[in-house]
């Protein structure tokens, strides 16, 4: 089963979830508005696809951080603890391809998921 995370009201997560239902995936949503982010998969995300790649610093919500909490996050633990207390600063969507959080991706990427096929 494939799992995508994120918000429902991003303009990438619209189009992943529209690429995966086209191609005939099932898929489940996890919204991090609705129900946060899940603590136990954000080590998994992290070993996939890097900290540096699931923290979003183009977006909205880094932009508005203060600098001193900007200037907090030097790795995965201070990462991981902003993802946690700010979900819209993960990047989007993270999608877990077997359902574990170990083969994760982040971002929508079409020509990368049709070789996934």
């Amino acid at each position: 089963m494939i799992h995508v995370y994120g918000i429902p009201n991003c303009d990438t997560v619209k189009k992943a979830r529209t690429w995966l239902t086209s191609h005939g995936l099932a898929h489940e949503f996890h919204d991090f508005k609705k129900l946060g982010v899940p603590a136990d998969r954000l080590p998994g995300w992290e070993k996939s696809v890097g900290w540096e790649k699931l923290l979003n610093r183009q977006g909205t919500t880094w932009r508005k951080l203060d600098a001193a909490a900007q200037a907090g996050v030097t790795g995965p633990a201070s990462a991981m603890a902003l993802m946690q207390a700010n979900p819209s600063v993960i990047k989007r969507p993270v999608v877990e391809w077997d359902g574990q959080p170990g083969g994760a991706t982040v971002g929508f990427d079409a020509a990368g998921w049709e070789a996934r096929l």
